[in-house]
């Protein structure tokens, strides 16, 4: 159920109920904001809070409230929820904690969850366990303590899951306007999705930054998704914490591969939300798309009047997805008639100090270098320190960038090499002028690789169905049961103990391979024998391996690859399908890709492309090109299982699948699902 936050969030009138610190802090901070409308302490006892007049219960007050401040203990927060949700009130920030997020500690946390959820009805809630919501556009807040913004007409909304996270990034100076920072707290009722969708519909809000622990409500991303999409509004997240998948599911290498985030990766990547590493490149990340919106591509210039940033430069974007195109022959006949003969040109370009102060030089210096196959063009300025010298001497540059970008109708920015050498004053100016200025090199360039977003329509994830109790599946009856759905598997015949060894050899034909069932890790249990070329081999092996029943299987031969296609069920985001380096190296190699399902045909081949082994899928020093056409076959028939059979459903690995020059063929399956 999606729930109008519009009364909460941007409210005419707030009621602060409750007269402790934190209480006041709320009326104190509104009247500091500015706040237009009425601001309405409630407290039963005390005359005043916070120095404005009190009511003693909400039955006094003028109206239905439209955005209250539940500041009471988690007992009485519950019966005040239930009395504010029967008079109409716009919503309310549950500040208590003491609920389902203390159920470790507390047995009646989820009891009192429940209770306060009832209570609201379709009221909106946040929280509880949070500190509310600072709407900078407005001047109102619900908010205990200080915080570091300021008004503003136009910025980016940010929704966290953390109070603390909420007060240190409205502590930012960077310059980056914050239009809204909202807290979720544990997201009883309205979780990060349903506020986002509020945010991106004020027309103020350019973009919207998430701080995730957990995605909880997987439709709800999907629906935020496709407003931003709809709305032109680029997402940018940081997503922290741990899902259950690695512990879930241990058998096999896939779930080793996909790891703990995996699925969140995956996730945000289908999505079209960027996914950035550190809070740092979050906000360098906000500001880019708050002035510009997403990079068309990751082309970049670089100019600095240093070799030695110039550098810096290429080196840093090294592992990055981001480029810095050639000069054209344009670029370098404007360029070298702004610089002269002594400069060497190139980009990154050091254009070195010639032209220094001369702000007409400069601005034809910066305009030749923008090109329409260059996204931003950037300039790398490090202001010194207000405090012990004196800055004026690099008024010459900002005039130079501002000039320049007006000119040519390209997208520059500024980026300080650290930091703290972009000063705030000089930020806001730049932001003003439609210039982005970047507080640290790298955050600079992480944020350019970040913006480059598709906005496409994705397919719903399939989300994950009960698996009580796995169980692991016979390979035979794995293989099977995958080619029913079109996966190429070798010859086989099934052997219970020694004695019916012989004529399974003699069914399958030689060479061939022995396999010990009931055994997830053949290889490194000793239970797999390949490249038998007679009976008397066969038996040999059998002797030796720790199993009674057995498989053999015909040896495939001429393989150019090996390939791992494995899905898992991840509790947390779907269905992950991993395709990966096969063989008995593949958690060695880690080259692996994951995507949830359903997957496309053309997502699996782009994904096929983004592996390392690549190469030896195309073809290698002479050898012949992998069948494509045969590998997609066999990762679709794996995923059509899955989806066939997800009730249950726990992983499937084939590893390896084999990739000859004219198949794919899985010598190894691996079933795990509900008996």
């Amino acid at each position: 159920m999606t729930r109008n936050l519009d009364r909460l969030l941007r409210p005419r009138n707030i009621t602060v109920i409750g007269g402790g610190a934190w209480c006041r802090a709320v009326v104190e901070q509104c009247q500091k904001m500015g706040f237009a409308g009425g601001i309405w302490p409630v407290h039963p006892k005390a005359e005043t809070v916070g120095g404005l007049p009190a009511f003693p219960n909400l039955d006094a007050l003028p109206e239905p409230p439209d955005a209250c401040f539940v500041g009471v203990n988690r007992d009485a927060t519950v019966a005040l929820v239930g009395q504010l949700s029967q008079m109409g009130a716009g919503g309310a920030v549950c500040f208590a904690s003491g609920f389902l997020e203390a159920q470790a500690e507390d047995a009646e946390g989820a009891d009192l969850q429940a209770s306060l959820l009832q209570a609201a009805g379709e009221m909106p809630i946040l929280g509880p366990n949070c500190y509310g919501f600072v709407n900078y556009l407005d001047g109102a807040l619900l908010w205990p303590d200080q915080h570091g913004g300021q008004r503003c007409d136009g910025g980016v909304a940010v929704i966290t899951q953390s109070s603390n996270i909420a007060i240190n990034l409205t502590m930012q100076a960077r310059g980056l306007p914050l239009a809204y920072v909202v807290t979720a707290g544990n997201q009883a009722q309205c979780g990060i999705a349903d506020i986002g969708l509020s945010l991106l519909d004020d027309p103020r809000v350019r973009a919207l930054g998430l701080h995730i622990e957990g995605f909880g409500d997987l439709r709800g991303f999907e629906a935020l998704s496709a407003r931003a999409r709809a709305l032109g509004k680029p997402i940018v997240a940081i997503k922290v914490g741990r899902s259950d998948q690695a512990r879930a599911a241990t058998v096999s290498h896939t779930a080793s591969l996909a790891g703990e985030d995996a699925g969140a990766a995956a996730l945000l990547r289908r999505l079209g939300i960027a996914r950035v590493p550190d809070l740092p490149t979050f906000l360098e990340t906000l500001k880019l798309l708050h002035v510009a919106g997403p990079l068309p591509q990751g082309t970049i210039a670089t100019i600095s009047c240093s070799g030695g940033e110039a550098s810096l430069a290429a080196d840093t974007a090294v592992p990055m997805a981001i480029d810095f195109p050639p000069l054209n022959p344009r670029q370098k006949s404007d360029l070298r008639a702004a610089l002269g003969p002594r400069v060497a040109l190139a980009n990154p370009l050091d254009y070195h100090t010639y032209i220094w102060r001369d702000v007409p030089a400069m601005t034809r210096c910066f305009a030749a270098m923008s090109d329409p196959g260059i996204a931003i063009t950037i300039l790398i300025v490090d202001f010194p320190r207000a405090d012990r010298c004196d800055p004026k001497d690099w008024d010459c540059v900002i005039a130079a960038c501002i000039a320049a970008q007006q000119e040519t109708g390209g997208q520059y920015g500024m980026a300080a090499t650290l930091p703290e050498l972009m000063p705030e004053a000089v930020a806001t100016q730049l932001l003003a002028a439609g210039v982005v200025p970047f507080s640290g090199l790298t955050e600079a360039l992480a944020a350019c690789a970040a913006s480059v977003m598709p906005f496409t329509a994705a397919d719903p994830v399939l989300c994950p169905e009960p698996c009580a109790n796995p169980r692991l599946v016979s390979e035979a009856h794995a293989k099977g049961a995958l080619a029913a759905f079109g996966l190429r598997v070798p010859r086989s015949a099934r052997a219970s103990g020694l004695n019916d060894l012989s004529q399974a050899a003699r069914i399958v034909g030689f060479p061939q391979v022995l396999k010990g069932e009931g055994i997830a890790h053949k290889t490194e249990a000793g239970a797999v024998c390949l490249n038998l070329h007679d009976e008397a081999a066969t038996l040999a092996a059998a002797n030796d391996m720790p199993a009674t029943e057995f498989l053999i299987e015909e040896m495939i031969t001429g393989a150019l690859a090996e390939l791992l296609v494995g899905i898992v069920r991840d509790p947390a985001h779907g269905y992950l399908l991993t395709i990966a380096a096969g063989g008995v190296l593949t958690e060695i190699l880690n080259d692996s890709v994951s995507l949830l399902l359903p997957a496309r045909p053309d997502e699996i081949d782009a994904a096929l492309d983004r592996l390392k082994i690549a190469p030896l899928l195309n073809g290698y020093r002479g050898k012949p090109p992998c069948d494509r056409a045969a590998i997609l076959r066999a990762v679709m028939a794996v995923q059509d299982y899955a989806l066939a059979h997800t009730a249950g459903l726990q992983e499937i690995e084939i590893n390896p699948l084999i990739c000859t020059q004219h198949d794919a063929i899985a010598a190894d399956a691996l079933l795990r699902r509900d008996a």
